[in-house]
């Protein structure tokens, strides 16, 4: 039962993820104008006493005119704090802020994190009751057991809003799922199966619960704690909830409940469950070892003692991750989205139905591309979808809103599904999904790729990410000290790195011979090209990608763009019948836009425009991205008219003539392409919304524009990236951060921008 992923990194570049910039990973920022006095004084007062009269006089309107139907709270006092124990609700903090980060990255849910400092639960019941006004709904996380049994069946019992602890029902939604799929391709019944839970805390019941709601019947389940199998009459380290569990048997040992079995679900400890006990489990036994972080079996001795087993874990370094993000963000978006009084069973089996039916569909492309091809189709070694697969914002949601409407729990009904489906899917932006898939994917095919300024902090500080990341290996280009540098910046074992030095390499030879060959009618000596290779450090990396000793290069910190630029060129060319350019991607939390030209051709002419705008389409699809182009200028279709529209038509007419694909139109000012209420203007326009691509008429407007948007924020700014040569080189800005190199690391390695 995982939230994340075995992905490794050091302490220091967790504090500094944390510690950078604003501390912490969550910041309030409003939702409506706020610059002028108008603008305050509808905000507060006095315009706000007409939304404060209306909730007055119907409390429900307060969906209506404040956050809270899209606003829950996470709350924690710390009794349980992932797998490192009661360490107090300070603590706890930064694994809160996590969870809101999550809700909003997974399901646009907003959320507030709230650490109540008190393991009295009389205290914490009554502190969160008294915050149903606020919130639209309630994520109860990290508290221990027994007490949050008691917490959550009060709150829910007190409060009208959603009331959920995700350690108990996201775990227990996800196994579900999990499930349903292990005994379709077993051939077994929910009804007929006998399960062994090892474990009796918060997730392990509320998984007995939940498969006992959905038919699994009582009598076929027996629980093992630290003492043994829950029997009745048993007294030895009892309490209710384990009572309602307990079973008439004989057995009273792991050993013996798992004789005949057809299902483990372990929520206990690593190294539980051995060998010889799934050697006499049933035929085709179905094994979910989900202890955190090393399950109860690994899946390589599990498959060597029954080869036929199917096997799930909390981990994402084996098939079948039990990853409760499949879960909890999109339980509440359809909670939410009705405006649920509770999260019942019903919801949470309809979660589960959805999930398991997810799986079962086609993979799409770009998920199983990104897990190296491993995720082809539904089968033993995928019974759960992928993490990041962008239709669960979709299906789970759907489900989950419509089994509350079935239920009577909604208090808001959705009229049209189709079109509520429709909204789901518009919701998140699909570039942010892409991303993380880039990452995966550069995990599940590693690459060399070769970092030219070795010797720089931020450019180590990323390479050392990529490193512990999994995500290939970095080479670095240097002189003697690199290995220093990298122990001074706390890596303990530095010569682990590979480190060329230029000056005294091998490959000098070589890569003289490649060089002189491409660049002796150039003008250029032989002695000229051996200085460069011993000199230059974009040359020396360039020849290692040309000489296959890498697989993508990095640089740009230490020199500027059209400079390193330059000297990547003489090593490393076009793509045949490509043109070189950059472009720089504006990421918010539902739009991504491309722009280009922003880093290469000063004055493109029509042709190459229209080639820029054909490529930069190509990236924008490998970003999940349905190409929409809009070619800039100051005019909106000949008004105000200009001497330097003719190369934008132009290029707009030889677009006419390709078979493009997608929607391009021009010329346009940015208001026109980008806002829906300008557009209605321009009726004749071929472009069915806001354009995504904005192909600059050259390079001073399109630099200018990103640079600008960089500095004054409003989205994520990535880039640029460099298209369109013949092998994957991407040129960094001089103010990169090391995230930001780690990024187009990736990105380069992951066939993304290219």
């Amino acid at each position: 039962m995982s939230e994340g992923s075995n992905v490794q990194f050091s302490e220091r570049e967790a504090l500094n993820f944390h510690a950078e910039g604003r501390p912490g990973k969550i910041e309030i920022i409003a939702s409506k104008p706020m610059a002028t006095q108008r603008d305050l004084s509808l905000a507060y007062s006095p315009g706000v006493a007409v939304p404060v009269r209306a909730i007055a006089a119907n409390p429900a309107c307060a969906y209506d005119y404040t956050a809270k139907g899209n606003l829950v709270a996470v709350i924690s006092n710390g009794t349980a704090i992932l797998g490192l124990g009661n360490l107090g609700a300070l603590a706890s903090k930064p694994v809160m802020e996590g969870k809101a980060v999550l809700f909003k990255r997974f399901a646009d849910v907003d959320s507030i994190d709230l650490e109540l400092a008190t393991e009295d639960v009389d205290r914490f019941i009554d502190a969160v009751a008294l915050l149903e006004p606020s919130f639209g709904g309630i994520n109860l996380e990290d508290i221990k057991a027994p007490e949050c049994f008691i917490i959550e069946q009060t709150l829910r019992e007190r409060m009208n809003i959603p009331v959920f602890h995700d350690d108990q029902h996201g775990t227990a939604i996800i196994t579900a799922a999990g499930l349903i799929n292990a005994c379709l391709l077993t051939g077994r019944d929910l009804g007929d199966i006998n399960v062994v839970v090892n474990g009796a805390g918060a997730a392990a019941l509320a998984c007995t619960d939940l498969i006992k709601a959905m038919g699994v019947p009582s009598d076929r389940v027996l629980i093992c704690d630290r003492q043994g199998v829950i029997y009745r009459g048993r007294t030895d380290q009892m309490d209710q909830f384990k009572s309602a569990h307990a079973v008439e048997t004989d057995r009273r040992t792991l050993t013996e409940a798992l004789e005949g079995a057809d299902v483990f679900l372990g929520l206990s400890a690593a190294g539980a469950l051995k060998p010889e006990m799934v050697r006499h489990m049933a035929p085709r036994p179905i094994i979910f070892a989900m202890a955190n972080p090393d399950p109860e079996i690994t899946p390589p001795e599990a498959k060597a003692a029954r080869p036929d087993a199917i096997i799930a874990t909390g981990r994402s370094d084996y098939p079948n991750q039990v990853n409760n993000v499949l879960g909890f963000p999109f339980i509440f978006r359809g909670a939410l989205d009705v405006r649920a009084t509770g999260i019942n069973d019903e919801m949470k089996i309809a979660a589960a139905n959805a999930i398991a039916a997810l799986a079962r569909q086609r993979v799409p492309e770009e998920v199983a591309a990104a897990y190296g091809g491993r995720v082809h189709s539904f089968g033993p070694e995928y019974i759960i979808p992928a993490p990041f697969d962008p239709r669960l914002m979709e299906v789970v949601p759907a489900a989950v809103a419509q089994a509350a409407m079935d239920s009577g729990v909604a208090t808001r009904a959705i009229e049209d599904m189709a079109a509520y489906r429709l909204q789901l899917r518009s919701r998140l932006n699909p570039t942010t999904a892409v991303l993380t898939l880039a990452y995966e994917a550069a995990r599940a095919a590693p690459k060399r790729v070769v970092f030219a300024e070795g010797e720089e902090e931020v450019v180590l500080r990323a390479a050392i990410q990529f490193k512990d990341g999994g995500l290939g290996t970095p080479v670095l280009v240097g002189r003697d000290d690199v290995h220093d540098r990298l122990r001074k910046l706390g890596v303990d074992r530095p010569e682990d790195y590979e480190v060329h030095n230029s000056r005294v390499s091998p490959l000098v030879p070589q890569m003289v011979d490649r060089l002189y060959a491409r660049l002796q009618r150039k003008g250029y000596l032989r002695r000229e090209c051996e200085r460069m290779v011993n000199r230059d450090r974009n040359i020396f990396a360039a020849l290692m990608l040309e000489l296959g000793e890498a697989d993508a290069m990095i640089t740009g910190t230490t020199r500027t763009f059209a400079q390193s630029l330059r000297e990547v060129s003489r090593v490393i060319g076009h793509k045949p019948g490509r043109i070189a350019f950059g472009i720089h991607m504006v990421v918010r939390q539902s739009q991504t836009v491309f722009i280009a030209d922003t880093t290469v051709n000063e004055r493109p002419s029509a042709a190459e425009l229209a080639d820029i705008a054909e490529e930069t389409a190509a990236v924008a699809r490998r970003m999940g991205q349905e190409p929409r182009v809009a070619f800039m200028s100051y005019s909106n279709f000949g008004n105000p008219p200009g001497r330097w529209l003719d190369n934008i038509r132009e290029a707009v007419s030889l677009l006419d003539t390709r078979d493009t694909g997608f929607e391009y139109e021009g010329e346009m000012a940015p208001d026109a392409a980008l806002n829906p209420e300008v557009m209605k203007n321009y009726p004749f326009s071929r472009l069915s919304g806001p354009a995504n691509i904005l192909v600059m008429p050259g390079l001073q407007s399109a630099n200018i524009s990103a640079k600008l948007l960089r500095e004054l924020g409003g989205g994520t700014m990535i880039g640029p990236m460099l298209v369109g040569m013949d092998k994957p080189v991407q040129i960094a800005t001089m103010s990169s951060t090391a995230s930001d190199l780690l990024t187009l690391a990736v990105l380069a390695a992951a066939g993304i921008a290219r």
